[in-house]
């Protein structure tokens, strides 16, 4: 698949980057922490949601303000203009009516555009996410402070530095069980998508959301997916979601980590629950962006196998060539 890449402004002058991928009914992903748009779709960490999303579908996708190919140069970083920049961006891509997906950070701002927009939300898909922020969540609130600064300490030292350690703490808390590979591709993207002060500022805006208050208001058919074990964003955050939007559809995950990887169970899960709330069917074999070329062969192969009325034809092949074999045979020592 290839994608095609735009730019639109806001309404204080930045600069946005989005891109489109598939054809098909529309899907919105809203913007979250570090995303790179041109590196994502060669990315293993999100190749395969990318194209399981645009599988009969046409995705839209963007880069929050300060990220990946967006300005990164900017004024202001705040939750509201996340809001109206995803309104900027569906509004310059010509997009009526849409599912509108919400990954991890990307949940508040879903949750809060399809409660003020719901003439324009089709279906609305969170995974991973919450509705209160890290600030808001209940508990000692000088723990929570001391937390959120030693996050921000570990983003100031070492976030655009060639040393990995620093980025090594948010990735073992993204994708726990990972390979050593595929750390290093998350801890690549960390630096890649954002300056340390610009990650710092998102993180620090994303500790002071507070949205419950609107889950009520969502009218949207929703469907909530989260990990039961998920180290980054607790289980009961997806919990808390799921009862607050009326009439929402709640479906647990097994695994820990947040970023669903390719190989992970609960990735065909999460792929499978998403096709049938919009309407499709679940997927056979291997799921888009999962494979590559000898794993699909031997996919094929595997169903050749287990299927009879194939077998049947190979044989029935075989004899064929076998017998015309020995008649050219004949057919020689006869002349």
């Amino acid at each position: 698949m290839q994608q095609d890449i735009q730019y639109c402004a806001t309404s204080d002058g930045v600069r946005l980057a989005y891109a489109t991928l598939g054809k098909g009914s529309p899907i919105v992903r809203t913007s979250h922490w570090f995303t790179h748009i041109d590196h994502e779709l060669d990315s293993a960490l999100f190749r395969h949601t990318l194209l399981g999303l645009a599988h009969d579908h046409r995705l839209l996708r963007f880069d929050a303000r300060g990220n990946g190919l967006s300005q990164r140069d900017v004024d202001e970083i705040s939750f509201e203009r996340w809001v109206s920049d995803l309104e900027t961006v569906v509004d310059a891509a010509d997009y009526d009516q849409f599912a509108l997906v919400g990954l991890s950070q990307g949940v508040p701002i879903s949750i809060t555009y399809a409660a003020r927009h719901p003439e324009r939300v089709s279906h609305l898909i969170l995974y991973g996410g919450f509705a209160r922020g890290l600030l808001h969540r209940g508990g000692e609130p000088e723990k929570l402070k001391q937390s959120l600064e030693l996050m921000c300490g570990l983003i100031h030292e070492g976030w655009g530095s060639e040393e990995e350690s620093h980025r090594q703490f948010f990735t073992s808390q993204f994708m726990p069980d990972s390979t050593v590979e595929q750390q290093h591709s998350m801890n690549e993207l960390q630096r890649m998508s954002a300056t340390p002060a610009v990650a710092e500022r998102m993180l620090r805006a994303t500790a002071n959301v507070n949205v419950a208050n609107l889950l009520q208001k969502v009218k949207a058919p929703t469907l909530v997916l989260h990990a039961r074990g998920d180290l980054r964003v607790p289980f009961v955050l997806g919990q808390e979601i799921a009862a607050g939007i009326p009439g929402a559809k709640f479906v647990p995950l097994e695994g820990r980590n947040h970023m669903l990887l390719p190989t992970d169970p609960a990735y065909r899960q999460f792929h499978n629950a998403v096709a049938t709330f919009l309407g499709g069917k679940p997927a056979r074999g291997a799921l888009p962006g999962t494979a590559n070329f000898w794993q699909r062969l031997e996919t094929a192969i595997g169903s050749v196998e287990h299927n009879w009325f194939i077998k049947l034809v190979v044989i029935l092949a075989a004899l064929t060539g076998v017998v015309m074999f020995f008649l050219e045979m004949w057919r020689f020592f006869k002349h």
